[in-house]
Order: structure tokens, then sequence, then C-alpha cells
């Protein structure tokens, strides 16, 4: 099994992350970024839109990466991680749709109007409306998780690692960030976990300013 996007790319740490919990061997080719080579003619054969992530499953290419998470519960995840259920399955898919749609694209906002624009370029009403956007999908999750350890519950699953991996970064980037309290504890549950300390609370510094991917 390879998987190839470098380790700064958020979607890519979400697939790292999943691997981690479910303990598979991989290889990790960093692609993209400072490593160059989405415009390979190569990499391109594997996935037509030149983007990372990409993973390799034997003869097997898949890309997207909420399509790669589902695959790899589908195909290794225990139940805890995959029901056989399609109604209990859409329970975590709803919020994977749903971080994918609505809270990422707002919190991405924020990260390349903010961290990855140098200072003088940086539109500060934008970033703080995209932030105000922020939380208000704070305030989504923070009723959902009151009175319960995760999104679904009290077992981890998809919900919380798409949703989840996006704490960190907007935290972590310089802003003022208030989390409910719900989601405060929901996030210092994750902070945890060996996978989300890893590749999730890894160095993104290197992006500071970088306009380019």
């Amino acid at each position: 099994m390879k998987l190839y996007g470098r380790l700064t790319s958020f979607n890519v740490q979400k697939v790292l992350w999943l691997l981690e919990e479910l303990a598979l061997d991989f290889e990790h080719v960093q692609v993209g970024g400072r490593f160059g080579g989405l415009d390979d003619a190569d990499f391109e054969k594997l996935n037509p839109n030149k983007k990372v992530p990409v993973l390799i499953d034997g003869e097997r290419v898949i890309w997207e990466s909420h399509t790669i998470l589902r695959y790899l519960v589908a195909e290794y995840g225990q139940t805890s991680l995959y029901s056989s259920c399609p109604y209990h399955r859409s329970l975590y898919e709803r919020w994977m749709d749903w971080t994918h749609t609505v809270f990422q694209p707002a919190f991405m906002a924020v990260f390349w109007g903010y961290y990855r624009m140098p200072p003088s370029k940086r539109d500060m009403p934008v970033i703080e409306e995209k932030l105000l956007e922020c939380q208000q999908y704070l305030s989504t999750l923070e009723k959902e998780l009151a009175g319960r350890e995760y999104l679904v519950g009290s077992n981890f699953s998809l919900a919380d690692l798409t949703a989840g991996a996006v704490i960190y970064r907007l935290t972590e980037q310089g802003l003022e960030i208030e989390l409910p309290p719900s989601v405060a504890q929901w996030f210092d549950r994750l902070k945890q976990r060996k996978g989300y300390q890893k590749y999730i609370m890894s160095d993104f510094t290197e992006l500071r300013a970088r306009e380019d991917y």
C-alpha cells in the first residue's frame, strides 16, 4: 500500500491518521508542494486532477480524501468504524459530507486568507467574516456533542476524524478562537489519539505566508 501526498497537506493528514488508527502498513510518498511531482505524467495517470492524496492498494487506485477514508474503513475497518447497516453508516457519513462542504471551506478561507497570506496582503474583514462562520459551525458541533464523547455517540468514527482534523489548524494559526466547552473536551480526547498527535498535530510552519501550493 502506498499513499501519495505531502505531509503538510490537510487532506493527506486525514488519511494518514486513519491509516494509523487501522494499524496498516504503508509507504508514504511525498508529492506536491515543495516536493513537486503533481504535473508528472505518471502521477496524472493515477489522478487526472493532479491532486493529493492518492492511495494505491495493490492494483486499486483511489483518490479524493473522503473517498479514500470510506474505502479504508469498508475494506479494513472493524465494526466500530464500519457498520454493516447503511443507516448507521449514514450517521457518520453525513458529518463527513458536512465537514467537506460546509466546515472545511470556511476554515480553508481563514487559513489561506490569514496564515498562508503575507501580512501586508491579508484582507482582515473577509477573514473575520469567515472566522465568524467557523464559530457558527463550532456551535453546531457543540449542540451535537453535548452529553456525548464523540459525534456519533460513545465511539470514535469518521465523523470525528474529518471534523476533528479541522480543529487543530483552526486553533493553532494565531487567531483568537474560542472553543465551546463540549467541543473543547472532544478536542482534548482527540489529542490523546496517537494518529492525531503524529499527523494532525505536526508542524505546518513551512506553509506560513506561502501563497502557492
